[in-house]
């Protein structure tokens, strides 16, 4: 198995390590076609998987998969290869590690920052970590195979709390995202207006997310605010959360769209719930 590690720095990714990584990507695939075995990165954020599809016709000539351990994972790999085309299948390399106290009593409450810095203070890079989902207080850690076990040796606190590691399988709750539905008017599909109902922003707010890139349509990053949803877009807006469209209902008296959108996790949205 080979696996790609992605160019690891602080901050925005530079336009030079935006090549890298496009470079390397393109790579790992020919590699996968060539020597007819599977290749994989390692986790990608949402800013590295629409590098990727900004080269996606350059290596059509080879199937891939993303997936980051759930369904609804943000933060994926890309396995090249498919069982049709190498005959054999072969599992992406994520291991799932439940973090929970060992008093649940006088832990503290953790928050996604708590457990990721406290991955993070063990020196593993944020590539080698996937998304990060809490239930009940404890903590599922998607990583890679090969850093599970330096994980669950070395990770026995979390901010106050001693805590415990151990593998486990994903909890159907979070393999599956729970979608909390609600409903909004909008003037039209487009999606800069969509997302000023559903995150109660003004609209010169929701247009400066698109000029920041801090917008993403199904996983590619869009500047273009009037983009007209269509149902089943997922739309994810970094440092407000993602939501769903659900259906594009009919028009209120006032001459307003009917939207109904699903929002992910503990995000909540304005509109009126359902």
């Amino acid at each position: 198995m080979d696996r790609l590690r992605k160019p690891h720095g602080k901050g925005t990714i530079m336009a030079e390590t935006e090549e890298l990584l496009k470079k390397r990507l393109i790579e790992s695939a020919n590699k996968a076609y060539h020597n007819n075995c599977y290749t994989f990165t390692s986790f990608l954020g949402e800013l590295e998987q629409d590098l990727f599809f900004q080269i996606e016709k350059e290596i059509s000539f080879i199937p891939y998969l993303l997936f980051g351990g759930a369904t609804s994972s943000e933060r994926r790999m890309i396995r090249f290869g498919s069982e049709e085309l190498f005959g054999y299948e072969e599992a992406f390399p994520i291991a799932c590690i439940l973090v929970r106290p060992l008093n649940q009593k006088f832990a503290d409450q953790f928050t996604h920052r708590d457990f990721l810095g406290a991955v993070m203070n063990l020196g593993i890079e944020r590539s080698e970590v996937g998304d990060i989902m809490i239930m009940n207080n404890e903590g599922y850690l998607f990583v890679t195979e090969n850093m599970s076990d330096y994980i669950m040796m070395h990770l026995d606190q979390v901010k106050h709390t001693h805590v415990t590691c151990s593998r486990t399988d994903v909890p159907r709750e979070l393999m599956h995202a729970s979608l909390s539905e609600i409903c909004v008017t909008a003037a039209s599909k487009r999606l800069d207006g969509i997302i000023s109902k559903i995150y109660g922003l003004s609209r010169n707010t929701a247009l400066t997310l698109f000029s920041t890139k801090k917008v993403f349509v199904n996983g590619r990053q869009t500047e273009n605010n009037s983009y007209q949803v269509k149902e089943q877009d997922t739309v994810s807006v970094r440092g407000y959360g993602k939501f769903q469209i659900l259906a594009l209902g009919g028009i209120t008296k006032k001459g307003k769209l009917q939207i109904k959108a699903g929002i992910y996790g503990n995000t909540t949205g304005k509109g009126e719930k359902l």
